[in-house]
């Protein structure tokens, strides 16, 4: 095989019944300005005429692997495994990147060879709602990465992280017991590692889909209770940090009138190891905690400019 013939950068998709999604995707990535790259797309046992769909696009650099991988992160583990390239980016299935995405984002490692993270900017689609969701440029350092990670103070979706494959497979790739919130997991792996690139560049679209799991309203706080278990240390050092997070989900459940969910949302709380706030303890982490987020979001925008239009 020559050099000619390997991949320069790997983008993963993981699907699962979105045909019409994924083939778009696909689309947008077969129109790269860039064309040394390969596109593997992970389906995980579709039964909706996805692999057909694809089978009738016929370009060698889109890489079909189809079975039951138990959830998307397995999914896009599989695709990890199979990738050629240094380089490893992710698509999800109902997103599409701009033309230059790869381009760009190649540009980026090529710039600086020590490069392991990048998190790219974005645009966010809901319904006819249009949102700039923009990381200013700049590189957070481990410990600044990790507190914007905790505090949500930058921009973070699964079709935003570029990677080093070497990095990917050094933190083990994506977690398969996470199903919710995988990339702030994974993002917080690495910034155990080191820091990464912000990029203020919009390079790809968001289309928040009826079947994505972050758009339910139910089973959040089940998952940051598991996050949190995956990552003890942060109710140690961000102590308030985490009954913020879970009271203001809460809260904003009974505002709207979703009861139910509200009430769901403290059982899981008070039944999670990793959690178990009392109504007082919810009240005073939704105070401070919403205090100490504001400090670092104002920081944050004062030093490095993160920010929604």
């Amino acid at each position: 095989m020559s050099n000619q013939d390997v991949p320069l950068i790997s983008v993963i998709t993981p699907t699962h019944n979105r045909r019409s999604q994924v083939v778009r995707a696909v689309k947008s990535v077969l129109a790269q300005t860039l064309t040394r790259f390969e596109h593997i797309v992970v389906d995980d046992g579709s039964t909706d005429g996805t692999a057909a769909a694809l089978a009738e696009i016929r370009d060698p650099r889109l890489i079909y692997v189809g079975a039951k991988w138990r959830g998307a992160n397995a999914a896009r583990n599989a695709g990890i495994e199979r990738a050629r390239a240094p380089v490893v980016t992710f698509l999800d299935s109902d997103d599409v990147y701009l033309p230059d995405r790869l381009e760009r984002t190649l540009a980026r490692f090529d710039q600086n060879p020590s490069l392991e993270v990048l998190i790219s900017s974005f645009l966010s689609l809901k319904g006819s709602r249009s949102t700039k969701c923009i990381n200013r440029e700049t590189f957070l350092d481990k410990s600044e990465l990790q507190r914007a990670l905790v505090s949500q103070t930058i921009f973070i979706a699964g079709s935003a992280i570029t990677a080093t494959h070497e990095s990917l497979l050094a933190i083990g790739g994506y977690d398969s017991d996470i199903t919710r919130m995988q990339d702030l997991d994974l993002l917080l792996r690495f910034a155990r590692r080191g820091g990464a690139q912000l990029s203020e560049d919009i390079d790809w679209k968001k289309y928040n889909s009826e079947n994505s799991i972050s758009r339910r309203r139910d089973g959040y706080v089940a998952a940051y209770a598991n996050l949190i278990d995956k990552h003890p240390y942060i109710a140690d050092r961000y102590p308030d940090v985490p009954p913020f997070m879970i009271a203001r989900q809460i809260i904003a459940d009974t505002l709207k009138g979703r009861l139910q969910q509200a009430f769901s949302g403290y059982l899981a709380n008070r039944s999670s190891n990793a959690l178990g706030y009392s109504l007082p303890q919810l009240l005073r982490g939704y105070v401070v905690g919403r205090r100490w987020r504001r400090d670092c979001y104002d920081e944050f925008r004062a030093k490095y400019g993160a920010r929604a239009v």
